[in-house]
């Protein structure tokens, strides 16, 4: 209702325009809940006020939401889901017209308004009423072909696809996934998938992981390992439930399976898509106008490509409400923004789609591994080349649970007033730090004027610590979990082929971050576990 009327305010068209509403397969049988619902009670919602609504019949992955956005041109869009959350959590992902999530000030406007509208509106259970509405529409019949039509764009190696003998195992982890992966793979002309049986059907009780995100590594991936083994596959591709995020596994030659970071795969797709880019653009004065953004607790790995490439490349807040955004100003100013990507496993490999985007991610990811595999190399080989020639960008990245916000606030502020009053820490253990960005005071030892260039948050914790040895480390609160999580890296530049040493220095690193500066034991910290 709050959302309703700020949307109403701010759009004299909404009535002419309207909204598009997604939903997973989340439900909660005790209570009666569901996404489904909550997506038809929202749809009523916006009907009751005569604003047109674009409510999908069935469940599909959180990008279809903002391709809607902009593909219809509609006011905003709404996605019910929780995500890679537990099972008993719901949400509600917020889009603007531009496609992209929201951010400041629509974020406060909203809530405003929400709080402004806190009782039911008459008939506001009554979510039968829009079945027979003149308002709603169907948007799933157009957005599926019209979605798979848009990917093909990034789609570069047809009569590879069409040959090739590598083999994939895919599972949704009890989502949504499934079946737009298999039609993503139908129209890159991929041989379909295997796909984990016991996980490929919408299940909202997750039954065979404890947790339903990919981003925990192996621990989720135990059923689609067997499966490989058993049809011979190399490589592994896994959606979390809402199918915008994406973890990659690829066999190595030891028979270990290898499951790559969110850093790595960002580095090999944002190798390949520049890669197909170039290829399709042999004119280099185009090369001014082509961006890769990344969010700043990411590797640095597609800064040191543009270097040598002599592309753009820019980082951002955490989180692809910040990368969406951007990417939308840099194309309403005719730039091409060839991909963006978040070490949390999101990618966004294609225009259509300001978010994060796991579906188009996949079938890029297969087509990259199929045409490497014409040149014998597997992704772990190619993510060795990438490395070999812009420079090993080594990173680790963890947390800590913590439910108590009175710790995690006093945590922060030690580091503050590490030696008296407004003093940050000077050194970590053996590692002198040399510079320092915190992002919830607007603080930057490294500008002239000592302020901040990206933008400010009071309301969440986040501190990045630059250090002599070229090493970064970034402290910050998790926006919805009880999580105090930290990203480290160690860049080196091309040449510096000595892997070994530098992940002895990182793991180093971070053991001195994890003992001076959580001090787990002192603050009562529950270590991450498999």
């Amino acid at each position: 209702q709050g959302f309703c009327r700020y949307l109403e305010k701010n759009f004299s068209d909404l009535k002419k325009r309207g909204v598009v509403i997604g939903f997973d397969a989340r439900a909660h049988f005790s209570s009666g809940g569901s996404s489904k619902r909550f997506a038809r009670l929202a749809a009523n919602t916006f009907i009751s006020q005569g604003v047109p609504v674009y409510l999908f019949s069935d469940i599909t992955p959180t990008p279809f939401v903002p391709y809607t956005v902009t593909h219809l041109k509609l006011c905003a869009g709404i996605m019910v889901t929780a995500s890679h959350n537990p099972k008993e959590d719901n949400g509600y992902k917020v889009y603007w017209e531009n496609g992209a999530q929201i951010i400041s000030p629509h974020d406060k406007g909203i809530s405003q308004a929400i709080e402004e509208n806190q009782e039911p509106w008459p008939q506001a259970w009554d979510e039968e009423r829009v079945d027979s509405s003149l308002l709603l529409h169907d948007p799933y019949p157009t957005i599926s072909k019209e979605y798979f039509k848009d990917i093909q764009k990034q789609c570069f190696h047809r009569n590879i696809n069409k040959e090739t003998n590598l083999k994939f195992v895919h599972t949704s982890v009890h989502g949504v996934g499934h079946k737009f992966v298999q039609l993503a793979f139908k129209a890159f002309d991929l041989s379909p998938p295997f796909a984990v049986p016991e996980q490929k059907d919408p299940d909202p009780e997750f039954p065979t992981v404890k947790y339903p995100n990919p981003e925990e590594g192996k621990g989720v991936l135990t059923l689609s390992f067997a499966l490989a083994e058993k049809d011979g596959a190399k490589i592994i591709l896994a959606n979390d439930p809402d199918a915008d995020r994406l973890a990659v596994a690829e066999k190595q030659e030891s028979g270990e399976w290898k499951v790559f970071s969110g850093n790595e795969l960002g580095a090999l797709l944002g190798w390949w898509i520049f890669t197909c880019w170039k290829n399709n653009n042999r004119d280099s004065c185009a090369l001014k106008d082509v961006y890769m953004l990344s969010s700043t607790v990411s590797s640095k790995i597609l800064r040191a490509i543009a270097l040598k490439e002599g592309f753009h490349f820019e980082e951002t807040l955490t989180g692809f409400k910040w990368m969406g955004n951007r990417a939308r100003q840099l194309m309403d100013q005719g730039k091409a923004v060839l991909f963006a990507f978040e070490e949390a496993i999101g990618y966004m490999c294609c225009p259509a789609v300001l978010d994060k985007d796991g579906v188009s991610a996949a079938v890029i990811t297969a087509e990259m591994a199929s045409f490497l595999a014409t040149r014998n190399l597997s992704l772990s080989q190619q993510l060795k080349a990438v490395y070999d020639e812009y420079g090993f960008h080594i990173t680790k990245a963890s947390y800590f649970i913590c439910h108590d916000p009175k710790v995690i606030q006093q945590l922060f502020d030690n580091l503050r007033n590490f030696d008296g009053k407004n003093t940050y820490p000077k050194s970590c253990g053996r590692f002198k730090v040399s510079g320092i960005r915190d992002l919830t005071t607007g603080y930057d030892s490294s500008q002239p004027d000592q302020k901040a260039i990206l933008p400010t948050s009071k309301s969440s914790q986040m501190i990045t610590f630059t250090f002599a040895n070229g090493g970064v480390a970034t402290m910050r609160t998790s926006g919805t979990e009880p999580k105090i999580k930290y990203y480290s890296e160690l860049c080196a530049p091309p040449g510096n082929s000595d892997v070994e040493q530098l992940k002895k220095e990182l793991d180093e690193l971070v053991n001195a971050l994890e003992e001076h500066f959580f001090q787990p034991e002192k603050n009562n910290l529950q270590r991450k576990t498999e």
